[in-house]
C-alpha cells in the first residue's frame, strides 16, 4: 500500500528532470499520474521529441498507473482541457505539481520583449492557468458536499527568492510563483486546498554549464546532492493526506536537506521624528541608520 493509493496527479513537464521524478515517485506512493509535457528544449523550441510517453513507458512498466498530456501550459484553454480529461480518464483530481518551465537568459539591458514573455508565459502564467482551473474543479466539488483534499505544489527556485544576474525574466515569474503560492492558500483553505512550493536545486537540462549546487558535497555510499530525484520525496509528503495542515510555504531542497523558507519580514523600523510623513532631508540621516551604516557624524540609534 502507498500513501497516495487512490490519488490523481498532473504533473508539468513532466518528461524530465524533475518532472519525470516527481512523476515515477508518485506512482511509486500508488498516485495515477497525468505526464504532462509538450517535448520542448530548454528555450522553448519545438524539438519533436515525445518524453511523457517515455515517462509513461517506465511507469506502466512498473504496473503503475500513467498517461500521455502534450498540451502547452501557457494554453488556457489547454489546461481546462487538462483537468476535464484527467477526471475523465481516472474519475477525480487530487494533486498539481507545477513544473513546467524554460529559461532564455540574457542581462535585462539587451532581453528582447519576446524572451521575457515566453519565460512568463510557461512559468507564471502555466502555473497560474493550471492552478485556477484546479481550484474550480475542488471549489465545486466542495460546493457539492463532497470531501475534497486538493494539493498544489509549485516549482520557485533560488532566482526567483535570492536573486540571480542574467535572468529577470525567470527570476521574475520565480518570485511570482512564491507569491501566487502564498495567496493560493489563503483563497483555497475554506475549499480543503492546500498550496506549497518547492526550490529544489538539481542538476537539469536547464542547469547545465552552471555552478548551480556546486557548493553541495557527496555523501557517503555516492549520494548525489544534485539529482533531482532529491526534491521528489518532498513532493510526494506535500501530496498526502498528512500534509494537510501545511499550507502557503516555500520549502527549499539542497541535496539531503530541507529548509523552511520565510518571505520578507520588517528587520527595523524608523518612527518620524515629528509624528508626521518623513521628509527627504530627515532621511538622510534615518535610512543609513536603519541599515546600520550610518556615516560617521550622523545618528547612531533607530528612532532617536
Amino acid at each position: 500500500m502507498g500513501i497516495l493509493d487512490d490519488k490523481v496527479a498532473i504533473v508539468t513537464g513532466g518528461g524530465r528532470g524533475l518532472g519525470r521524478a516527481h512523476c515515477l515517485a508518485l506512482a511509486e506512493a500508488g498516485a495515477a499520474v497525468v505526464v504532462n509535457d509538450l517535448g520542448a528544449g530548454v528555450h522553448g523550441e519545438r524539438t519533436g521529441d515525445s518524453p511523457a510517453d517515455d515517462v509513461v513507458a517506465e511507469i506502466t512498466k512498473l504496473g503503475g498507473r500513467a498517461v500521455a498530456n502534450h498540451a502547452s501550459v501557457g494554453d488556457w484553454g489547454a489546461t481546462e482541457t487538462m483537468i476535464a480529461d484527467t477526471v475523465a480518464e481516472f474519475g477525480r483530481l487530487d494533486v498539481v505539481v507545477n513544473n513546467a518551465g524554460i529559461v532564455r537568459d540574457r542581462m535585462l539591458f539587451s532581453m528582447t520583449e519576446a524572451e521575457f514573455d515566453a519565460v512568463i508565459a510557461v512559468h507564471l502564467k502555466g502555473t497560474f492557468a493550471l492552478t485556477r482551473h484546479a481550484c474550480a474543479y475542488w471549489r465545486e466539488a466542495a460546493k457539492r458536499g463532497e470531501r475534497v483534499a486538493g494539493r498544489i505544489i509549485n516549482t520557485t527556485s533560488g532566482t526567483g527568492l535570492f536573486g540571480n544576474q542574467g535572468q529577470s525574466n525567470y527570476g521574475a515569474a520565480k518570485a511570482g510563483i512564491a507569491g501566487l503560492t502564498i495567496l493560493t492558500a489563503l483563497e483555497m483553505r475554506r475549499y480543503g486546498v492546500t498550496a506549497n512550493a518547492i526550490s529544489p536545486i538539481a542538476a537539469t537540462r536547464m542547469t547545465e554549464g552552471l555552478e548551480v549546487g556546486a557548493e553541495l558535497e557527496a555523501g557517503a555510499g555516492g549520494f548525489d546532492p544534485r539529482d533531482p530525484a532529491n526534491a521528489s520525496g518532498v513532493v510526494v509528503y506535500l501530496a498526502c493526506d498528512d500534509a494537510s495542515w501545511l499550507t502557503g510555504q516555500v520549502l527549499r531542497i539542497e541535496g539531503n536537506r530541507l529548509g523552511r523558507l520565510q518571505g520578507w519580514t520588517v528587520s527595523g523600523v524608523y518612527p518620524s521624528r515629528s509624528g508626521e510623513a518623513l521628509t527627504p532631508e530627515e532621511l538622510i540621516d534615518a535610512v543609513p541608520v536603519l541599515y546600520g551604516a550610518a556615516p560617521a557624524g550622523r545618528a547612531t540609534g533607530v528612532g532617536q
